[in-house]
């Protein structure tokens, strides 16, 4: 059974960093995606960056482009998101989820990490 953990979440400034830790169970996942995505209350869930983990390739969210880096740590089973210059409107709760590339849609899941940043 795949299990992802976050980690990292916290209160910020605005203009700060975080960086948030997805830790991966259960499965190879040398042919998976692994995605971030986020969540404010009222809103609808948001993608926010992508990785493939077999050559590391990447694709964001434009609201987070430029800001945000995903990568991930083959040896430690992890995937991560730097979050540098943050903005007030980032504030929600993210996700980590992992899907196989082949697949449509995200079946696995994490429990979330709050992310808060002040003005």
């Amino acid at each position: 059974q795949v299990q992802l953990v976050e980690s990292g979440g916290g209160l910020v400034q605005a203009g700060g960093s975080l960086r948030l830790s997805c830790a991966a169970s259960g499965r190879t996942f040398s042919s998976y995606r692994m995605g971030w995505f986020r969540q404010a209350p009222g809103t609808d869930r948001e993608f926010v960056a992508v990785i493939n983990w077999s050559d590391g390739s990447t694709y964001y969210g434009d609201s987070v482009k430029g800001r945000f880096t995903i990568s991930r740590d083959n040896a430690k089973n992890a995937v991560y998101l730097q979050m540098n210059s943050l903005k007030p409107e980032d504030t929600a709760k993210y996700y980590c989820a992992a899907k196989t590339i082949t697949a449509v849609w995200y079946p696995f899941w994490g429990q979330g990490t709050q992310v808060t940043v002040s003005s």
